[in-house]
């Protein structure tokens, strides 16, 4: 009786270490998109200024328009390398806080 009981003692234990393990993993991800999307925003908005700026010194609207399209392209690219990085992020997340949990699934028979 005393043996079943610490078998399930140890197991609770085991899975209460996956589940920390795995939640560690998910939080460190979140940190990393946090710490990305703020850095973004700043270079975002640094950009927008200094397309703004460029804007109020142009003298013709083809200069106008020229910086306008230069501004929207490289806002464009660099939102589109951002979600990059953000998948990147979410799929090393998700492998992560799967790989204690691989373990305990792989006792399973198939």
């Amino acid at each position: 009786m005393i043996n079943g009981f610490d078998d399930i003692q140890k197991l609770s234990k085991d899975n209460v270490d996956i589940a920390l393990k795995s939640a560690g993993a998910v939080t460190k991800g979140f940190q990393a998109i946090a710490s990305e999307t703020a850095d973004y925003s700043k270079k975002s908005f640094e950009a927008g200024s200094a397309a703004f700026e460029k804007l109020l010194g142009v003298q013709s609207l083809d200069k106008a328009i020229e910086v306008q399209s230069d501004f929207v392209r490289t806002a464009y690219e660099g939102y589109v390398g951002q979600m990059t990085k953000f998948g990147e992020i979410f799929t090393g997340m998700t492998k992560d806080a799967y790989k204690p949990y691989e373990t305990v699934f792989g006792k399973f028979p198939k």
